[in-house]
């Protein structure tokens, strides 16, 4: 889910926008069959049980059990994961969560000291990996778990970063080979 255009200053332009990768619903597909099937074999052995009453009380109750874990241990991972957006503008960092009570943090771009990644096995085998935003601040450092393509992604925003910084990488050996000329005692020609 894209970030709306509202959200975004006049003339702010977004670099990347992407959530967490799809491998984190996984569990949730998995939770899904299980129950669905689980629900399928037990309905199927209330279905031999005397009674009117008892069956159609058992049958709620597997039902409703059903509902429960679905909404629970499906829905909600899907929900939190559809609704969970990261954007990097060219001015700052916006962190967005949640459907109806929203939650969100926002990073100016002037007070990230660096972006790192981590990509372990697992995230190596899925394309995703943890981005880490360092800045400033007391907390010191923002981890965005299994975030697609993350080494494209540091990439992209280190690169907006030395941008920002008007810092180019051909600017500093420049300013760094004058320096060391000047210490030798060179005029630098």
């Amino acid at each position: 889910m894209p970030i709306s255009a509202k959200l975004l200053n006049e003339g702010e332009r977004v670099v990347v926008d992407t959530r967490t990768h799809v491998k984190v619903l996984l569990v949730p597909v998995l939770v899904l069959l299980l129950t669905a099937f689980a629900a399928a074999y037990l309905l199927a052995q209330v279905s031999g049980v005397d009674g009117d009453g008892t069956r159609r009380g058992l049958e709620i109750a597997v039902g409703v059990v059903a509902a429960v874990v679905l909404v629970w241990f499906v829905l909600r991972p899907f929900l939190r994961w559809y609704f969970t957006s990261y954007t990097f503008t060219d001015r700052r960092f916006i962190q967005r969560t949640g459907m109806i009570a929203r939650e969100g943090r926002t990073i100016p771009l002037n007070r990230i000291s660096g972006v790192d990644f981590e990509v372990g096995v697992v995230d190596r085998m899925f394309g995703c990996g943890t981005l880490v935003v360092s800045d400033a601040s007391e907390q010191g450092r923002v981890a965005l778990h299994d975030i697609p393509r993350v080494e494209r992604v540091q990439m992209v925003v280190a690169e907006e970063l030395h941008r920002l910084s008007g810092d180019r990488p051909d600017d500093r050996y420049d300013r760094d080979a004058r320096r060391d000329h000047r210490d030798r005692g060179d005029d630098g020609a």
